[in-house]
């Protein structure tokens, strides 16, 4: 669908910019070059107030840059001359019945009517009866100029254009196209023109983020937009980094006053809302916390969110509502709005690890340590399918640590247990395609993340090793060693070639290619 933009709307929004700057002789000449004018009063209700009450001043003034009809122009002229006769403003009203455009055309086009006027200029006194002579009245006349002209004019919202700018903006930004902290060059689209990037396995460190061996990290994501890396602490410290230095975003006014998301568990999962203005974080205690990211407020609290902690969690597509599981075997989905829990899905028999919507919002899809992915409805709550025993070659429970929907292919899903083979399966819960480390032991794997388009799966197994798995050679296409101590878990930029890994080390490290 192409968006057709008018010519005349572009010179519009000029307009309104040079109204609003007061460049008015720019404006009077673009108007009179473009022979289109803007036509906008900042409140209609103001506008028709000013003419009822007899402001004139005001109303003469707005009508500067407003192009109306010259019949319309004549009924709003002679209205005035009349009420300044009856002010006795005689030196007002003469230089505005001989000296102004539309009371000159009247002069030409309805002569009996001006010479009314002039009569009326020329009297000692002034008579309604005489002024008005169809029976009429001043405050029924200004009533029908109000409604007439009110006809003519719109309302637009201020800055409009600034306004479209900031929204293109903060849509590239949406998008990667304007990586954080870059200049942007407005008028060149310096910062704009940056190229999907293809993606690529990680091969080096980018950067280090030391964090003491008591205070770990539980949790860690990058925002939709790529602006933020956010970590979650085992002592329920939730920091936002700069991961192109390594440093604390001390452009965020709270953090710069050590002001820090808290809660007062363990942080053990967290997810951003697509705009990347929220985020959700869930903790042992089975706690979740709302925050609005750019002020560090607490938004919402559920306080008993569930009876254990936190594994897992995703915003609804709307934001409103929350998708939550946790260690005591349930998945929920919480209220935004009433702050309560709204939904209950039961039918696990161990923890469940991870948790997620399908794209159209209808499902949920559930990971749990009983070995099983669930698919169910997210309306009735009720569990349509139960997928078992996913590469595991005992045969017996293998706990499954998360399911992730494909992003080029909705209707797949790559599910990771603690084998050494990861799976792509099909919603009917067939194996599509299977990647395996190749390790007989000690490669089980732990966590695991996908590349935006889906083209890497990335898998950290017991060995401390990240395992990349090619999706269009179906091959290992490269070993990293990562960390020196069991790794907890690891999370994907969402359109550059970045992965941050973390690790009971009390490290989070980013990798490039």
């Amino acid at each position: 669908m192409s968006i057709e933009i008018e010519s005349a709307d572009v010179v519009r929004l000029i307009q309104q910019y040079l109204k609003e700057s007061n460049l008015s002789r720019t404006l009077a000449v673009l108007q009179e070059e473009t022979s289109i004018s803007l036509n906008t009063v900042d409140s209609q209700d103001a506008f028709t107030a000013d003419i009822n009450n007899g402001h004139w001043d005001t109303v003469l003034k707005a009508i500067q840059t407003l192009k109306l009809p010259d019949k319309k122009l004549i009924d709003l002229y002679e209205q005035v001359v009349i009420e300044l006769i009856e002010l006795r403003e005689l030196g007002a009203a003469r230089s505005l019945l001989r000296q102004t455009d539309p009371m000159i055309v009247m002069k030409q086009s309805e002569p009996e009517r001006y010479l009314h006027l002039e009569n009326l200029l020329a009297r000692s006194y002034f008579d309604p009866r005489e002024a008005y002579p169809d029976g009429s009245t001043k405050e029924r006349r200004r009533a029908w100029i109000a409604q007439s002209l009110a006809g003519e004019v719109s309302v637009v919202p201020p800055s409009r254009l600034l306004a479209l700018l900031g929204q293109a903006l903060k849509w590239q930004q949406h998008q990667g196209l304007l990586p954080p902290g870059t200049q942007i060059d407005l008028f060149r689209g310096k910062a704009a023109m940056r190229e999907q990037e293809d993606e690529k396995f990680p091969t080096q460190l980018s950067r280090q983020i030391k964090f003491g061996a008591k205070s770990h990290i539980e949790s860690a994501a990058f925002s939709p937009d790529g602006q933020y890396l956010v970590s979650g602490s085992v002592d329920g410290f939730i920091e936002c980094w700069n991961f192109t230095t390594g440093k604390i975003r001390k452009d965020l006014k709270y953090q710069a006053a050590e002001n820090f998301m808290l809660m007062e568990e363990a942080v053990l999962c967290q997810t951003f809302s697509r705009d990347s203005e929220m985020l959700a974080t869930g903790s042992e205690g089975g706690q979740i916390f709302v925050w609005k990211i750019a002020t560090g407020q607490c938004l919402r609290k559920f306080e008993k969110a569930h009876s254990k902690g936190v594994t897992s969690l995703q915003f609804s597509k709307d934001n409103s509502q929350l998708l939550s599981a946790s260690f005591d075997m349930t998945v929920r989905i919480q209220g935004l709005k009433s702050g309560k829990t709204l939904k209950e899905f039961r039918g696990h028999s161990s923890y469940v690890n991870c948790v997620t919507f399908t794209p159209d919002g209808h499902q949920v899809l559930s990971a749990s340590s009983d070995g099983t992915v669930k698919v169910w409805n997210t309306k009735t709550t009720e569990c349509q399918n139960t997928f078992k025993s996913l590469g595991g070659a005992a045969g017996g429970d293998v706990h499954i640590n998360s399911v992730h929907i494909m992003p080029r292919n909705m209707d797949q899903m790559v599910v990771c247990n603690r084998t050494n083979t990861v799976v792509i399966m099909n919603m009917q819960g067939q194996i599509v395609r299977s990647f395996s480390s190749g390790k007989r032991e000690g490669g089980d794997f732990i966590c695991c993340c996908l590349s935006p388009r889906g083209e890497w799966i990335y898998c950290v197994g017991e060995d401390f090793i990240l395992y990349c798995f090619s999706t269009a050679t179906g091959k290992l296409e490269r070993t990293l060693n990562v960390h020196e101590k069991d790794v907890i878990g690891l999370t994907q930029h969402p359109h550059q070639n970045l992965l941050a890994t973390y690790s009971e080390d009390g490290l989070m490290r980013i990798w490039k290619p």
